[in-house]
């Protein structure tokens, strides 16, 4: 690469960040769906443009809402343990969700997490292609079948596609694996370290897929 290419290159990404920031704080506002009236803010996506992978997620859970932040909460710890087993720098990927605002239902003080339907994730996509096309990930791994639906339009069995890079007409490439809080959700210590290094063994093949 010439030094002039070089120097093209960090004033396009430079470009990119700055309408990535842009659309950050429109997001903000946004009442694209109703469930922006329940949720405490929007919380978008953060990582750095170019990034090698972009992680995709369903929606922020109750410690995301309060903080403003993707993925800063249980389900967020086991990523990061996942990361950090395969050598790779939150700080070098992308991370965000499908949807944008936590879905929940009040018991009492406790506030439970509810699945986005079609029509929510539908209306979150404005934002997702926005990430996409400004961040241009190497590769995007989605965490849980509600990421996979949006990203590839139509829904897929987990199980049959977990693991296998799927190739999206603009050129994209998706890989599928489980979210995090799924290894939250086992059974017991066995079930949950069988489950957590599947999904590190996931995260690795991805890493190493996007740097082909």
């Amino acid at each position: 690469m010439s030094p002039r290419q070089a120097t093209a290159r960090r004033a396009g990404k430079g470009n990119a960040a700055k309408e990535l920031r842009e659309i950050a704080h429109e997001a903000a506002s946004c009442e694209r769906c109703p469930l922006y009236r329940d949720a405490t803010q929007t919380i978008f996506g953060e990582g750095p443009v170019g990034a090698l992978i972009m992680l995709v997620g369903e929606q922020p859970g109750d410690q995301e809402d309060r903080q403003g932040r993707p993925f800063v909460g249980p389900a967020g710890r086991i990523l990061d343990s996942a990361l950090a087993e395969v050598g790779l720098d939150r700080a070098s990927a992308y991370v965000t969700n499908a949807v944008k605002h936590f879905k929940h239902e009040q018991r009492g003080k406790r506030r439970l997490h509810k699945h986005p339907n079609r029509g929510e994730v539908t209306a979150c996509r404005w934002w997702l292609d926005r990430e996409l096309a400004l961040v241009d990930p190497k590769l995007i791994l989605a965490l849980g079948t509600t990421a996979a639906h949006a990203l590839l339009n139509r829904p897929i069995v987990l199980g049959q596609n977990r693991g296998r890079v799927i190739g999206l007409e603009n050129g994209r490439r998706v890989m599928a694996t489980i979210h995090p809080s799924a290894v939250l959700r086992m059974r017991d210590d066995a079930a949950r370290h069988q489950a957590f290094a599947e999904f590190v063994a996931d995260l690795r093949e991805a890493v190493r897929i996007a740097r082909t």
